[in-house]
């Protein structure tokens, strides 16, 4: 039987692309699995803000594998855990993370290659990150455990100057390192999508925004994955305070039950 890791990777191999969504507790994961998604992420700023916390690493990482090990224990299709910078400052550190996932039966994670320093977000150098890849994955075949590496590119999310050039080199580093996927959150324009995909042979995932291209444009492009990131969580969570705005106004439970 294949494993998780194993289910995951096809996912971004066949001709057809996969929307990846984006659970923050085991009920919201039962609830996507339910609906026959084919995987489940997690979003760390959902985890985070419904556990009380700021995105950003703001959240202990062990109050995140807790919500990680409840997931696991009530859902069957794989799981990849948005893992922001890893939740470590040096490539040790962040491998005992990975290591402590990929022993859980996570699939995958998501590692962002900016950080956050005192006046805001920035891109880390790329060959430094790249080594950062290349360190996981050999550590991981070491011992012989399996995790997809997707890369958060933060070049869009972070609008930089030159943007497809920038997110091309990065790409063929992060390719080179061993990563097994790239994440390209906030791109949106087709022209750039289109440069991204013929830059790399990595699956290329995009992040759901409002003016992010129709599915079958993105398959079309060459993407291989949409994920959801937190919106969903948002708009559950803007359903809720619209649900109790009414109940205070009418005066009544009515709305509760409407």
């Amino acid at each position: 039987m294949a494993t998780a890791f194993q289910q995951f990777k096809q996912l971004h191999q066949s001709g057809s692309l996969f929307v990846l969504p984006n659970a923050w507790n085991a009920k919201s994961a039962q609830i996507l699995e339910k609906e026959n998604y084919a995987a489940i992420a997690t979003s760390s700023a959902a985890v985070a803000n419904a556990l009380g916390y700021q995105d950003g690493e703001d959240m202990p990482f062990e109050d995140y594998l807790f919500i990680i090990k409840r997931i696991l224990a009530v859902v069957k299709i794989p799981l990849t855990i948005d893992m922001e910078m890893g939740y470590g400052k040096t490539n040790e550190e962040i491998y005992a993370n990975c290591r402590t996932l990929a022993k859980l039966g996570v699939a995958g994670i998501n590692l962002e290659d900016s950080t956050i320093i005192p006046t805001g977000r920035t891109l880390k150098d790329a060959s430094t990150f790249a080594q950062t890849i290349a360190f996981i994955k050999t550590k991981l075949a070491a011992e012989q455990l399996e995790l997809f590496i997707n890369v958060r590119c933060d070049t869009y999310i972070l609008n930089i100057a030159n943007k497809q050039q920038e997110t091309a080199k990065r790409l063929s580093l992060y390719e080179t390192a061993g990563a097994d996927g790239i994440f390209l959150p906030l791109i949106s324009e087709p022209a750039d999508i289109q440069a991204a995909v013929k830059h790399t042979k990595l699956p290329i995932n995009v992040m759901s925004i409002p003016n992010l291209p129709h599915l079958d444009t993105l398959q079309n492009l060459g993407v291989k994955r949409v994920s959801l990131g937190p919106f969903l969580f948002n708009k559950v969570y803007d359903n809720i305070a619209t649900l109790a705005k009414a109940i205070t106004a009418a005066n009544e439970l009515t709305p509760l039950f409407a």
